[in-house]
């Protein structure tokens, strides 16, 4: 079953989404399925935490295909994408066969695909029936010469090896790339990719998630969960913060508050587990005076 076919329609594939536990809204489920069906690449911006990766895991889950994961750093060069020869296999062959053959037959016979150390691109190109699923993982982090080396990959499901020629892909992978925002990508690389901006889930969806994960938790203790994380992101809460948590530090929370035997949130079993939430010093020093604001019932709307 190739991606094309792999789903009939938008909700089937939401239905088979959530089966794994992930909820998503229609606009990002649509710019899935339109990946899927015009074999495009995927890109996903947004804030950290707010379910690119998981989305990927997810998805490699419903299509049943290995999920090959390239994460991007600072200064990442193409041969830790791609591949590399594997240079003491190289020697060691040079040395038994240096008295038997000629200099160019020896040439041609160290640059073979056996002595090829695959990357996740090439692992993903070169993937049997019905293919990978690739992430290419933050490659914001990445600087813009890969950036340049990804448009191959990108555009035409293929690359450029100089001592074996260009390498096309024997099943087309389903490919996502994530960024989080921290510089612009260049403009060539999304004009490739489907675009989708991911912004934190709404309440319903995101206590759905916590549910899903979480099914310990009590109804009561996984809405209070949803609602305060909820509360954290909105106004004027949320300009207190220098990151607000994101759906995996909601998921995490109700795991912990669970081990806790926590029945209710209150004060003082927030400030426990803090940490949970927030990663930076200031964040939790911000929170503490908020809390009982935080706590508070949420102001009714009246018409």
């Amino acid at each position: 079953m190739t991606a094309k076919t792999a789903f009939d329609s938008i909700d089937q594939l939401a239905r088979a989404l959530e089966g794994v536990g992930y909820f998503a809204e229609r606009r990002l489920i649509t710019a899935v399925f339109l990946s899927l069906q015009l074999e495009r690449p995927l890109l996903l911006e947004g804030e950290p935490g707010v379910g690119k990766t998981e989305l990927a895991k997810a998805l490699a889950k419903v299509l049943e295909r290995p999920l090959i994961r390239l994460q991007c750093y600072d200064g990442m060069e193409q041969r830790e994408a791609l591949y590399e020869w594997n240079y003491a296999a190289q020697l060691l062959h040079m040395r038994a066969a240096a008295a038997h053959v000629s200099p160019e037959e020896l040439e041609r016979e160290v640059y073979q695909s056996r002595f090829l150390v695959k990357r996740p691109l090439l692992q993903a190109l070169q993937m049997g029936a019905p293919g990978a699923l690739l992430l290419i993982d933050e490659v914001d982090r990445a600087d813009e010469p890969f950036e340049a080396f990804l448009l191959e990959y990108l555009g035409e499901y293929q690359v450029s090896i100089p001592e074996l020629g260009t390498v096309t892909a024997d099943a087309t992978p389903v490919t996502l790339l994530t960024s989080n925002r921290t510089r612009d990508l260049n403009d060539a690389v999304k004009r490739r990719c489907i675009y989708q901006w991911m912004d934190y889930p709404d309440r319903e969806r995101e206590l759905a998630v916590v549910r899903s994960k979480v099914p310990q938790a009590s109804a009561h203790l996984s809405e209070q969960v949803t609602e305060f994380v909820g509360r954290l992101r909105s106004q004027p809460f949320v300009n207190a913060f220098q990151r607000a948590p994101g759906i995996a530090e909601s998921v995490e929370w109700a795991k912990a508050l669970v081990a806790l035997d926590t029945l209710t949130l209150d004060p003082e079993v927030i400030q426990d587990t803090v940490g949970v939430l927030f990663k930076q010093r200031e964040d939790i020093a911000a929170l503490v005076p908020l809390l009982n604001d935080l706590l508070a019932p949420a102001p009714v709307n009246l018409p």
